[in-house]
């Protein structure tokens, strides 16, 4: 029998971009009568609900939530056997839910997935930090999918107890982790294409956004056992937040050419670890002058801000208080 695969989204207020992601899933090459939807709206005051409704999508209000307890209610109430977490910011292509049950039927499998894309063409920050999240090719094993495309089997899910309410933000990691550490496959194929239209469009918005999710990924990195990958995304933010400390007390407490050479290294010290973590993930390939300028800018305010985000952090106000979009 073809399973069920239960669509949820969370949204507030993305009236525009829900209607496209909705678009996205109505357009997917899976029998009608097998999919369905669930809106889990966090108290919009646009016409995201009326959009929703229009789609035909089961349309709960949950106003004042977190996303992992939005995504953790709409699942609760969905009949699918597979529950598929996309984002109202996202869209997706008309195969994603035939490749996300052939995926998740895989021996040990429960979690499938991709990394997103930015919008094209887009800005010259959103074309960098997508060179940086590297796109893997085929199907291969992996450890962290996101929750903004990702398919899970229900099984799993309700053993684990869902997404941790407890988290802001990064309840995607804390989850793969669980499922990693109950024996449980998570798999990224990249024929689970999805593109992600809230990507950081300004420098500026990139810093606010990781200065927001860096202390909750911390948390959920310790919870978990390390590995080579969690080793480096807790050590990078930590040497880059020792540096930027240092080039501040030289600021502070000393003048002259030592404070100098004190601030000059620090910079350097955070630009390297930039340059090394840029290079590592995106390589150098098809590099011009301008456009490895341009991704190490994003690498440094990417790993600034998470680094920032051990000692300070913005709020979920402050991180959507950015001008509209023209």
């Amino acid at each position: 029998m073809t399973p069920i695969v239960s669509f949820i989204i969370p949204v507030r207020n993305s009236a525009e971009m829900l209607e496209r992601c909705l678009r996205s899933i109505a357009a997917n090459d899976y029998p009608r009568e097998c999919l369905e939807i669930v809106v889990a709206d966090n108290g919009s005051t646009d016409r995201s609900r009326e959009v929703a409704d229009a789609a035909g999508a089961i349309v709960l209000t949950l106003p004042g939530l977190r996303v992992g307890e939005l995504r953790n209610r709409a699942a609760h109430a969905a009949r699918g056997e597979v529950l598929a977490f996309i984002d109202a910011d996202h869209e997706i292509r008309p195969e994603w839910a035939r490749v996300a049950v052939d995926a998740l039927a895989e021996p040990g499998v429960r979690a499938a997935g991709a990394l997103c894309h930015s919008p094209v063409p887009g800005t010259w920050v959103q074309r960098q930090y997508d060179a940086l999240r590297g796109h893997p090719r085929g199907r291969r094993d992996v450890e962290w999918l996101g929750s903004g495309n990702l398919g899970v089997r229900r099984d799993a899910f309700e053993t684990l107890g869902g997404f941790d309410t407890g988290l802001d933000t990064c309840e995607d990691v804390d989850l793969c982790a669980r499922l990693r550490a109950a024996g449980y496959r998570l798999v990224s194929d990249d024929r689970l294409y999805n593109t992600h239209f809230g990507d950081a469009s300004t420098l500026r918005e990139l810093f606010v956004g990781e200065l927001w999710r860096g202390r909750d990924n911390a948390r959920v990195t310790l919870r978990s056992p390390l590995s080579f990958r969690s080793i480096v995304s807790l050590l990078i933010p930590v040497v880059d937040l020792l540096l930027i400390a240092a080039g501040a007390l030289g600021l502070i407490a000393w003048s002259g050419p030592f404070a100098i050479a004190i601030v000059l290294a620090s910079i350097a010290g955070v630009i390297a670890l930039a340059a090394l973590r840029a290079w590592r993930k995106a390589g150098t390939r098809g590099l011009t002058l301008l456009t490895a300028c341009q991704r190490l800018a994003v690498a440094a305010v990417y790993d600034v801000g998470r680094a920032l985000a051990l000692v300070a952090r913005a709020g979920h106000t402050v991180r959507h208080s950015r001008p509209a979009e023209s």
